[in-house]
């Protein structure tokens, strides 16, 4: 059930601004009673939302209009959720939550690995949706983590947290924003083994109870693109019963 309530201004920063009047928010659902409640939840944060109701209306908003973050249902009239994933995610590295009724954790882990940050399933609290997007952008949008920004190095591998770039064998790595927060919070911390819940709470930014794919997913997107062998990963390393370490 979806319900409308009053709620508190965002975090003001310099200028009298609030982070979320700096940010886009691309809403696409077909049912209506949600994007209205999502969407007067978000603009009462201060956030700039813009709604579509198809898969090729979010399209064509995503190129026009350059969201800095897209909240998406997976069952979309013309172009299906899960493809307008994979093209959102060939031209930009827009931050994507997805929207689903489906209970299949097959097509959750598919959009996962077609690039989507985080997920949320129907129905669900807009105040938890409105705490999620302010999550996801203002780690998408995070800075250094470590004091000096020093670059991190690991043989072959190098992390450098003031461009959030990841060089292997000195070419490029192209990974998405959740991929980086992964892997720098990993590499920052060598050695140590970290829960799948602890990587959520610390990569994700909020305390996140329940399915944890999401971690599983995107810990093997990023193994695809920065070991040498995936299947016999070199740095980030399972913990069979535990989670994951990164060895340097």
């Amino acid at each position: 059930m979806y319900t409308t309530a009053a709620v508190k201004p965002g975090m003001a920063l310099a200028g009298g601004l609030t982070e979320a009047e700096m940010a886009r928010v691309l809403v696409v659902d077909d049912e209506r009673v949600v994007t209205e409640v999502v969407e007067r939840y978000l603009s009462l944060q201060g956030y700039d939302v813009s709604l579509a109701s198809d898969g090729e209306e979010a399209l064509r908003l995503a190129q026009e209009w350059a969201p800095d973050l897209v909240v998406l249902d997976l069952m979309l009239p013309k172009i299906d959720g899960l493809e307008v994933c994979r093209r959102l995610r060939r031209d930009s590295e827009v931050p994507i939550i997805m929207l689903t009724a489906r209970g299949d954790e097959t097509e959750r882990i598919v959009g996962l690995e077609l690039g989507a940050d985080d997920y949320m399933s129907k129905p669900f609290s807009p105040r938890e949706l409105v705490a999620r997007v302010r999550s996801v952008l203002r780690r998408a949008s995070a800075g250094p983590v470590i004091g000096a920004g020093g670059v991190l190095r690991f043989d072959d591998l190098t992390i450098n947290p003031q461009t959030r770039a990841v060089t292997r064998g000195g070419e490029e790595v192209n990974l998405t924003g959740k991929e980086f927060d992964l892997l720098f919070f990993l590499a920052s911390n060598p050695n140590q083994v970290f829960t799948r819940e602890q990587l959520m709470d610390h990569a994700w930014d909020y305390t996140y109870a329940g399915d944890t794919s999401t971690v599983t997913v995107h810990i093997r997107r990023l193994r695809e693109k920065v070991e040498a062998d995936p299947v016999k990963p070199r740095y980030v390393k399972t913990v069979w019963g535990v989670g994951y370490k990164f060895e340097g």
